[in-house]
């Protein structure tokens, strides 16, 4: 009886919980720790904390961690708390999934439309200024240090940045390789 009241909470968390993962943090907490019991307080915290700390986005590790301790409190065996975290994660994701699929059939059927290609027109140049804005915001004295404050720091911070800024607009190298050699640069000449 358990699994049917996970889906249906976690349904309707994964269809109302608007604001990505930290604003599902909230209503994820009032279901499980205040309307059904299925956790303490202490247990809700370190779900949390878990979620932060694992890959994956924070609402959806929240509700497999909640999921898994729900069905598991319930004095369940292990088996039964994998399927009680399988059906909170599906739960949750089945609503957005519905929904994208429909929003891309609208899709492929309006595209080629004047209406939708003006859209994505003046779309794209707001997303290169949101990503741009990001960028500016991580420019920081925590990310960089400062010349006064710790120059040395500073200044290897700014190289790095030309460096894999050069590297993968005109060298085309791997992002991913180069935040791995970034993080060995940083660790050789930093530590």
């Amino acid at each position: 009886m358990i699994f049917i009241y996970l889906f249906i909470t976690f349904f309707e968390i994964g269809l109302f919980g608007f604001g990505g993962g930290y604003g599902m943090l909230s209503l994820i907490q009032t279901e499980t720790v205040v309307h059904h019991h299925w956790l303490s307080s202490a247990e809700f915290t370190n779900i949390v904390a878990i979620s932060q700390m694992t890959p994956g986005p924070i609402g959806i590790n929240s509700a497999t961690y909640c999921g898994y301790t729900a069905v598991h409190n319930t004095g369940s065996g292990m088996l039964m708390s994998i399927l009680g975290s399988a059906t909170a994660t599906f739960a949750l994701v089945l609503p957005s999934f519905i929904l994208m699929i429909l929003i891309s059939k609208m899709f492929m059927k309006y595209m080629n439309t004047p209406a939708v290609q003006s859209v994505f027109v003046g779309l794209r140049p707001a997303v290169v200024g949101l990503l741009a804005a990001a960028t500016l915001l991580l420019c920081n004295g925590e990310n960089f240090s400062s010349p006064i404050t710790n120059p040395w720091q500073f200044y290897i911070s700014i190289a790095l940045f030309i460096a894999t800024f050069v590297g993968t607009m005109w060298l085309k190298i791997n992002p991913i390789r180069m935040i791995c050699y970034a993080a060995f640069a940083g660790l050789v000449l930093l530590y």
